[in-house]
């Protein structure tokens, strides 16, 4: 249950639309249900501006459509992220309005079909088409928290000059993620023109001295360039979750 909710239950308890134990009813949930396999924030859409998302691997397929349940009942709107389509097969019988982002490998459901109004500027960049994947899962991210987003793909340094192209998008925007595996140089580069903060997301694409995204790991901690901060390996939704935040102030509405 988001912000605006719970603005809407009080307001109907005011106006004597429903009694107070219909209210208490409401959010007997809060701040959290144990389902003894997981504890479900409930709460969280109230204090972070953002719902719960559910991380699917490691999950079976009906622990995820449990917690999205519950999460449904309770008025949020649900992110799965990093989930297979097998998992979306079952997940869509329970929920026929949930979508599949089959690059981001991700399932959202809006019950109420709403669109939080996209405001600013995110910029998200990927170094090669094999960092699409993570990349996509930072937009769709960034997207659902309100932001409005540039793509900007295949624009890695070994031709540097597709990113130049991309001049305009990043001087104009108020957060950029930078996206890349193998060496991991695009964030270093951006951080170097960029007047925004720039979240450095590296892969664990590339052969084997990239040991699976350590190697551009290290390089974007090490990046000389300010205004450089770096996430977890693959870990587009953090990349996208900070962009959101920074672009809109760290001050989400639910």
């Amino acid at each position: 249950m988001d912000r605006e909710k719970v603005k809407e239950l009080l307001q109907q308890v005011k106006e004597q639309e429903i009694s107070v134990e219909e209210a208490f009813q409401s959010l007997r949930g809060f701040p959290y249900e144990d389902l003894e396999f997981a504890k479900v924030d409930h709460h969280r859409a109230l204090h972070k501006g953002f719902p719960e998302v559910i991380y699917c691997p490691g999950k079976t397929t009906p622990q995820i459509v449990e917690i999205a349940s519950r999460l449904i009942q309770n008025g949020a709107d649900v992110l799965a992220t990093r989930a297979d389509y097998s998992v979306f097969e079952e997940f869509v019988k329970e929920f026929p309005e949930a979508e599949y982002h089959e690059m981001a490998g991700a399932i959202t459901c809006f019950q109420s079909q709403r669109k939080r109004e996209q405001k600013g500027k995110v910029v998200v960049m990927a170094a090669g088409t094999a960092d699409l994947n993570v990349a996509e899962e930072a937009a769709l991210t960034a997207e659902l928290m309100g932001s409005q987003v540039v793509k900007a793909y295949d624009v890695g340094v070994a031709g540097i000059h597709r990113l130049f192209d991309h001049w305009e998008d990043i001087k104009s925007a108020r957060a950029i993620v930078a996206v890349a595996g193998m060496e991991g140089a695009l964030p270093s580069v951006v951080g170097g023109i960029a007047g925004c903060p720039v979240i450095a997301v590296p892969t664990s694409v590339g052969y084997g001295a990239s040991f699976d995204g350590l190697a551009p790991l290290l390089t974007m901690l090490n990046t000389c360039a300010s205004g450089v901060a770096v996430v977890n390996i693959d870990n587009g939704f953090g990349g996208g979750y900070v962009a959101a935040l920074i672009n809109l102030g760290a001050s989400l509405e639910g």
